[in-house]
Parts: C-alpha cells; structure tokens; sequence
C-alpha cells in the first residue's frame, strides 16, 4: 500500500513535470514580465501627467478654444496681472522713494496737522537735519574726491556758477508779485542755496559723466555755502524786503547743524572701518533714510502752517510751481551757455569743457537747488521773512520738479550716445 502510494506520488509528479513544457512555462514568466512592464510604464505616465496638470480651481471645468487647446480659468490670470501690478508699484517706488517720501509727508501734513505740531513742538526738525548731514560725511568717500584734482577747471567754474552768479536769479524772481508773496521769497532763497546732496551725483553717475568730480563739487559747495548763504540772502533778498537777516546768528546755527554733523560723519568713517564698509555694503539704505528724514522737515512745517495754506488758490499754487519750474530751466541754460563758451575759448574740443563726462557733471550739478540747506535756514530765521511753511512749500515742489527734468535729460543723453553708437557701428 505504502509502495503503491509511493509509486502513485513520483507518478504524479513525473506527470505534473511533463505537464508544463518548457515552452509553455517561458510564455508565463514572458506574460508576467509584460503586465508588470504594463504597470511600471502606467504609473510613470500617471506621475508625469500629474506633474504637468495646471492648477486650476476647485469646480471650474476645463474650457478648449478652437485649436483644442485648455484655457487657464481667469482666476489664475487676475493673480498674475496683480503680482505684475504689485511689481510694477514696487519698482516705480524704489525709483522714486525721494520724491514720493516729500509729496507724502505734504499730504499727511495737509490731512492731520496734529502729529506734525507736536513733533514740532519737541523740535525734531533739528534732530532730522542733523541726522541727514550725519548721513552725508558718512557716505563720502576721499578717494572720489581726490580723483576730480585732474578736471578742476571745470569744479571751479561750478563752484562760482553755484555760489556767485546763480543766487542773482533771486532778483529777477522778487520783481513777481503773488499772494501769499512768501511762495516769492521761498524760491528766492531756494536760488540762494548750494547744490543737492545726493541728487546731482547720483544723476551724474546714471548719465555715466564724471561722478568723482560731481561729488567734490557737491562737498564743496555745501561747506563754503555755509559760509556764502547769509551773505547773499542778505544782499539779495533781505535788501529788497526791508529786513536785516542776524548772519552772524546764521552762520553759527548753520556751523552747529550742517557742518559739525558733515564732519562728525566723515570721522565716523574714517575711524572705524566697520562703519565704512557696512555703509559701502548699503548704498541704497541710506540715501533711503536720509529721504525719510528729510520729509519729516516739510511733514512738521506744512503741519503748522496747515491753516494758513488752505487759504491759498489752487492757481497761485500752481504759479508757484511754473516758477520753480522756469527756474530750474533757466539755470540749465545759463550753465549750458556758460560750458560752452569756456570751451571755446579754452582749446576747443580739446578743453576739459568739452568732454562729455565732466559736462554732464558740472551742468547737473550746479544747475540743482538743495532743499535740506534751504528747510535749515528757514529754520533759523525764525519767521523773519514770512511763514515757514509757505517758504518752503513751493521749494518742495522746486525740488521734486528739477530731479523730473533732469531724469528726462539723462534718459535723453543716454538715448542718444545708444544712437550714436549704433551708427558708428554700422
């Protein structure tokens, strides 16, 4: 039985083995190897499809043009056309922070003066320009200065153009007659004033002219300003409306809060040169800094002199601001004649006066107006010739106005010399 039962199960194993040819059992393992190569490919294709769906959102179906192709819903367009808004706001901001801080503090001045008088009461004005003249002699460098030794007739014409023929200008603009006739005497004693701290350099350098040379002429001109300012407000315009200007006064005042500051930076530099290269590493903070200091100057005057400017005409106004406007206009053209015919007389297309990078300099920078200095010494006069908001409020607009007309002239220059090229090239 136990044989028999022996016998039967190699039987059935010899039969089961021949069951199963070669041949059939290679077409199985074929046939598994291909469901699961099947399997493999589907899932690869599934992740794929799954990576390169769109996003779309929750129960918006999928609508085709014409072509077959799927168009994206419109919620996805709106997010792009405001991430590309809010791109564009940003890039127009960074641009522009200097003007949009000035207009800003204006009009939170004009629309709640009640913050800007009890800054004003705790003297913060005075912090303010400190701390923008802090800024100055912190960014400055000495070997920028020293490199405008080799174009230094063309910073002395600058430095005369800036200090002793542009502050004639204030006479033509007394012989206007406007109510409130500070809008007037402002701008008076905005033509008075050296050249902008920052402005005309950072122009020169977007034009490609001689920045090193536009820096020193800026240094310059603010520190032997301090010294030329009282003696011209006093010559011409103090002279034409009656009243003597305390100089002596001015001068230290503007000693103690321009000059000392300026140094006090310019040390700071020196000595530590921690403090030189975190500020060469910033280049963009500070200037930005300095401009939010500078607004707070006309957020506090405005603020305080709120009342009295919303008894102004809209179109005195903006008389006002055609007269900064021509100013500014008048002083290009003026420097322009007077770059001109110095290189006529002085070897032609030869002469420093004739080449391109310290023309650019010297006709950006001695054509600028400075409004800190000017805010300063309105300061400092204490109401002596008119309501301190009323001065400065037509010099912001000044202000604003000739960095405008000066960032068309570079974008012209710059337009041009892309020309130029262009055709020398072909």
């Amino acid at each position: 039985m136990a044989m028999a039962f022996v016998g039967t199960k190699s039987l059935f194993h010899v039969s089961s083995h021949r069951s199963n040819p070669p041949a059939f059992s290679f077409q199985i393992s074929h046939f598994s190897y291909n469901v699961a190569l099947l399997r493999s490919t589907s899932l690869a294709l599934n992740r794929k499809r799954q990576s390169y769906s769109p996003i779309r959102a929750c129960g918006l179906p999928d609508k085709k043009d014409d072509g077959g192709r799927i168009n994206e819903p419109a919620s996805v367009s709106g997010s792009e056309n405001r991430v590309s808004w809010l791109e564009t706001l940003s890039t127009f901001a960074n641009n522009n922070f200097l003007p949009l801080a000035l207009v800003t503090g204006v009009a939170v001045g004009i629309a709640n003066p009640s913050l800007g008088c009890l800054a004003d009461r705790y003297y913060l004005s005075k912090f303010s320009t400190f701390g923008i003249f802090v800024i100055s002699g912190l960014t400055l460098r000495t070997s920028e200065i020293s490199a405008s030794v080799e174009a230094w007739p063309v910073a002395v014409y600058g430095l005369v153009s800036i200090l002793l023929l542009t502050p004639y200008f204030s006479r033509l603009i007394l012989q206007i007659h406007l109510h409130p006739q500070e809008f007037v005497t402002g701008l008076a004693i905005f033509s008075c004033m050296p050249t902008t701290l920052s402005s005309g350099v950072a122009l020169t350098q977007l034009a490609g002219g001689n920045s090193a040379l536009a820096l020193a002429m800026t240094v310059i001109s603010n520190m032997l300003g301090i010294l030329a300012i009282p003696f011209s407000i006093s010559k011409f315009i103090a002279a034409g409306v009656g009243i003597a200007v305390p100089t002596k006064e001015l001068l230290r005042s503007l000693v103690l809060i321009l000059l000392i500051p300026l140094i006090f930076g310019k040390i700071l530099r020196e000595s530590f040169k921690g403090v030189a290269d975190f500020v060469d590493g910033n280049r963009k903070l500070f200037p930005r800094i300095s401009a939010i200091l500078l607004s707070l100057v006309p957020w506090m005057q405005v603020s305080r002199s709120r009342s009295l400017l919303l008894m102004v005409k809209p179109e005195i106004f903006l008389a006002a601001i055609g007269m900064g406007t021509f100013l500014h206009i008048a002083l290009l053209a003026f420097n322009a004649l007077g770059i001109r015919t110095l290189a006529a007389f002085s070897g032609g297309n030869k002469s420093v006066f004739s080449k391109r990078r310290n023309v650019s300099a010297v006709l950006l920078v001695a054509s600028q107006k400075t409004l800190p200095v000017m805010v300063a010494v309105v300061e400092q006069l204490r109401g002596a010739l008119g309501e301190s908001g009323l001065l400065v409020l037509p010099c912001i607009a000044a202000h604003i106005i000739q960095i405008i007309i000066d960032s068309f002239l570079v974008n012209f220059w710059s337009t041009s010399d892309g020309s130029s090229n262009n055709v020398k090239v072909t």
